[in-house]
């Protein structure tokens, strides 16, 4: 009896934790900066270069808490543009990506101390990606635009109602030329609830 007492007033703690910095019926917005692995791949590279590097990138989204474990988002990320110069068998060549993504998600969170959440994401990513190329990477150019499963796990900082700060992994999916951006970025974000 005292664990099923102890459990409801955990309970109920929790929600109210969570209630502290996301209401029911509340839209929001937020920015943030983005970090994503770009790989290139050349067949039988002498360069000595390395082919996978960090950009670095911005999104914004908005979205609409419906309750305060439950809301759902929208958004923008620009992954940055990278490039890559090789040599294979003497032939130099460079390949360029500029890659971006729209995304649509629901968004559920869980409390796990006063001002913190940890959340999840599901939805699907619309992602493009423009490849411009020379050399034996001249297959590769043109632009893609594919639907992928998009899916991000992150923990949320309530600065204060209004206000919360977040870390989160984003999976957007493959896109159709695979040059460039991988499939997940890392992203710190602010946001400002109305």
């Amino acid at each position: 009896m005292k664990n099923t007492i102890l459990a409801l007033v955990a309970s109920a703690a929790a929600f109210g934790a969570v209630s502290a910095h996301a209401a029911e019926g509340q839209p929001y917005v937020g920015i943030g900066g983005v970090v994503s692995e770009h790989r290139y791949e050349a067949r039988n590279d002498t360069s000595g270069v390395d082919n996978a590097k960090h950009e670095y990138g911005g999104k914004f989204f908005a979205g609409y808490q419906i309750n305060p474990m439950f809301a759902v988002e929208a958004g923008y990320t620009d992954f940055g543009k990278s490039d890559y110069a090789y040599t294979v068998n003497g032939a130099n060549g460079r390949a360029e990506a500029d890659s971006k993504s729209y995304y649509l998600a629901g968004k559920a969170s869980y409390p796990v101390a006063e001002k913190v959440n940890v959340f999840g994401k599901l939805g699907v990513a619309h992602n493009k990606n423009e490849v411009s190329a020379t050399g034996l990477a001249a297959a590769y150019n043109g632009d893609s635009s594919r639907n992928s499963v998009y899916a991000s796990l992150g923990a949320e900082y309530a600065v204060n109602e209004k206000v919360a700060l977040s870390l989160e992994y984003e999976h957007y999916g493959k896109n159709d030329i695979d040059v460039g951006r991988s499939k997940g970025a890392v992203s710190l974000n602010a946001r400002y609830s109305f």
